[in-house]
């Protein structure tokens, strides 16, 4: 079983805490949710909606076509309409509203979706029934005469009930499924503590769910341990298992609420592991006045044996360039959470891309390295940001995680035994007390010098090129060992890094799906629709990009039939990595740059389009 639920709304008017009592209610039910928020770069009133994947198997990524559309206002009815191919629901007294009274639609939004009316007409009622004629069923609910009867009934100004709409629209979806109602009754309890919200909007959601009727049998299923989490608070909770000390952030979307989560769980519980003492250790957070200290704090701290991190996007990491080479040239091991998003300069700051990977990679003037990596789901978030201190401390480097928008702000359940950590050993490299003849930067064969912690021994710092003992030194020969010591370190990450751990591979056939990041999951569900189909196709997922693991790479690619890269970019990046360091090159290519998440149904068109007529570039654009 699959459906998806859509719900829209004004920002700012409770359409997060309604699409949150949703996928609550469905999680009491024993079902598995993957969903995504989208939404404008303003505070309040643009158009915002949740996508939302029910199913009872995990699923992990998004349709672009939707069973249940649940609307309290006219313009999520225009956005929306035509994506419905199964109940729509709308706000009756909203059916006169035209579409150029609405003043919140861009232009030409405006003008695509008359276009797609035509003769119909230009209000919502044309859109109700150009959705009727398309086989939906639409469920038309008078909202206002609802808040009226729930005022009435509380003896409360009409103003104080206003909100009590969106919650009626979700009462309405949930009435289709054939569920319990107790379970939605439990939600509304549960999420409004205050006793008049939590009474006003449980006589509303029971005043709409009078207008339906059952229309999806399903049943309720066994729950085992579970949890709901989004990508920034995955990574959040995978920084604060590694053992972090020390964040930094100036705020940025959609950066910013993984560190107001590390706010929130400012000391944590750890267990000393000779004793086996339980103790309480703080974690220090720091909204610093710009991105250029937010990472130059990040990086002080790691000096000092914590570990040390920050988190930006874009426009942020731009300006940690300066600070990220110097960390390369002292040999600091600092994890940068970067949180792609649309580009250039503010550019769609609140969708999502993966046109950064480049930068990413070659961020910073001159050579020195760094290791980056990309997670491709939640759990993978969560793993990657253990990962990403072991790697940036035994490496003495800095460490790039890769996390797009569409993963930060989309959330799933997940069984919790898929968080389960306790297999990754924790790993803090070459750390030395010091001492009198201490050297920081002391030439190694595998280019990795004894660490000793800023106040343990005599040690110098500077962005100079410098000796062993850290004193800047220009003469040639230093030079070149310096570099090259430095540089050796990706030989060695190479050399130990198992290749296997930095692609992961699903399937087996002569035609190959290449990505990374968040299209892994559209790829997957889009796997299976296939295979219902008799087409099989393969997946491998690049998780590291530095340093690249050519040799498997390779391999995998090596005389296949087709190699179709699947990228959120116009120019499909990571194929030219891979071409770059392997010299095989992607035979086809479906790409997509509107900031919107790639769904499972792109995947699959886009797929069977290239395998029955070769189509060489398929070029996506589903979402409002």
């Amino acid at each position: 079983m699959i459906l998806t639920w859509m719900i829209g709304g004004a920002q700012g008017s409770g359409v997060d805490t309604a699409a949150n009592l949703f996928g609550n209610t469905l999680g009491k039910a024993g079902y598995y949710l993957f969903g995504n928020r989208e939404y404008y770069s303003n505070i309040k009133g643009r158009h915002s909606y949740f996508n939302l994947t029910i199913s009872d198997k995990p699923k992990h990524s998004l349709s672009e076509k939707v069973d249940i559309l649940t609307t309290f206002d006219a313009e999520t009815v225009f956005q929306h309409f035509h994506e419905v191919k199964g109940h729509l629901i709308y706000n009756k007294g909203l059916e006169n509203t035209k579409i150029d009274t609405v003043q919140s639609i861009e232009p030409e939004l405006v003008e695509e979706i008359s276009r797609r009316l035509g003769s119909y007409g230009n209000t919502i009622s044309a859109a109700v029934k150009f959705a009727a004629e398309k086989g939906v069923q639409v469920i038309p609910i008078d909202y206002d005469q609802i808040a009226r009867d729930v005022a009435f009934q509380l003896k409360v100004a009409l103003s104080v009930v206003e909100r009590v709409k969106n919650i009626a629209a979700v009462a309405a979806s949930y009435g289709l499924l054939g569920l319990k109602e107790e379970y939605l009754m439990q939600s509304i309890s549960r999420s409004f503590r205050n006793e008049l919200y939590s009474k006003m909007n449980t006589i509303g959601a029971k005043m709409a769910m009078s207008y339906v009727k059952p229309a999806y049998d399903m049943k309720e299923l066994p729950v085992d341990k579970r949890v709901q989490i989004d990508g920034n608070t995955a990574s959040a909770m995978g920084k604060i298992a590694a053992g972090l000390r020390f964040q930094t952030y100036y705020p940025i979307t959609p950066a910013s609420d993984e560190s107001t989560y590390i706010e929130a769980h400012q000391e944590v519980l750890t267990i000393d592991p000779d004793t086996g003492d339980k103790k309480r250790s703080p974690i220090v957070v720091v909204q610093t006045e710009d991105e250029l200290a937010a990472v130059n704090m990040a990086i002080g701290a790691a000096l000092t044996g914590v570990r040390a991190a920050t988190a930006t996007s874009g426009p942020g990491f731009s300006l940690m360039a300066e600070g990220i080479g110097w960390a390369g040239m002292d040999e600091v091991p600092v994890v940068i959470t970067y949180y792609i998003r649309g580009a250039p300069s503010t550019g769609l700051p609140t969708r999502s891309g993966q046109s950064d990977l480049k930068f990413a990679l070659n961020v910073g003037h001159g050579e020195f390295p760094r290791i980056v990596i990309a997670s491709g789901d939640h759990v993978e978030v969560f793993k990657d940001a253990i990962w990403a201190f072991n790697l940036a401390e035994r490496y003495q480097t800095p460490v790039i995680h890769l996390i797009e928008k569409g993963l930060a702000n989309a959330y799933t359940t997940v069984d919790v035994k898929e968080l389960d950590y306790s297999h990754i050993p924790g790993d803090r490299g070459k750390i030395v007390e010091g001492g009198e003849n201490y050297l920081r930067f002391k030439l190694a064969e595998d280019g990795i010098s004894p660490r000793a912690f800023l106040g343990r021994a005599h040690m110098y710092y500077t962005g100079d090129e410098h000796n062993e003992e850290g004193h800047i030194s220009e003469a040639s020969s230093n030079r070149i060992a310096m570099y090259a010591k430095r540089m050796k370190k990706l030989e060695t990450a190479d050399a130990e890094i198992p290749e296997t751990q930095r692609v992961s591979v699903f399937g087996d056939s002569e035609n190959v799906i290449l990505t990374w990041g968040s299209p892994k999951g559209a790829v997957l569900d889009a796997m299976e629709m296939l295979e219902k189909d008799g087409i099989r196709v393969q997946l491998v997922q690049l998780r590291m990009f530095s340093p690249f693991p050519t040799r498997y790479v390779t391999k995998l690619l090596s005389g296949k039939s087709k190699i179709i890269n699947i990228e959120n970019s116009y120019t499909g990046q990571a194929a030219s990595v891979v071409k770059e360091h392997t010299g095989i090159e992607a035979t086809n290519h479906v790409l997509k740059w509107n900031g919107r998440p790639i769904t499972r149904d792109e995947v699959y068109r886009s797929i069977k389009l290239i395998l029955e007529r070769n189509e060489k570039k398929v070029i996506l654009d589903a979402g409002a």
